[in-house]
């Protein structure tokens, strides 16, 4: 494999991986209203995600993935709601522990991630291309 090919499979590793994580995010982002439909009943938990390097022992190259999402252990949000049916005996409903702000932002910071290896891999195309332009004339 050429250096350029090998650049553009760690830029597409890179890309699934931000890619799992805006599917998350964007999960986060669906379920950041949705209580329990009774008092007994937990909400949706917000999930994260991480990442690990890997080797490709066929490249020789060490590639990013995505872990599995892992529940946030962070705390419930108590709102008193006495009518709302997930209401325990004091009127409050626990909601997600999704903020919605950090949600954006780190979907912003994923978007920036995955343009910035969609580049990468552009580059490199347009190296190639050219290279293989210079070798026809």
């Amino acid at each position: 494999m050429t250096d350029l090919s090998l650049t553009m499979r760690i830029s597409a590793s890179g890309m699934r991986a931000q890619g799992e994580r805006l599917r998350v995010i964007a999960e986060n982002l669906a379920n950041a209203q949705s209580t329990g439909m009774s008092p007994d009943e937990l909400p949706y938990r917000r999930q994260t995600i991480g990442f690990h390097t890997v080797l490709d022992r066929v490249s020789g190259v060490t590639l990013v993935e995505a872990t599995e999402a892992r529940a946030d252990p962070g705390q419930f949000i108590r709102r008193h709601e006495p009518n709302h049916p997930a209401a325990d005996a004091e009127g409050y409903v626990l909601y997600p522990n999704v903020n919605s702000l950090v949600e954006m932002m780190d979907m912003r910071e994923a978007q920036r991630s995955f343009e910035a290896n969609l580049s990468v891999i552009d580059s490199s195309r347009q190296m190639l291309t050219r290279t293989i332009d210079l070798l026809r004339a």
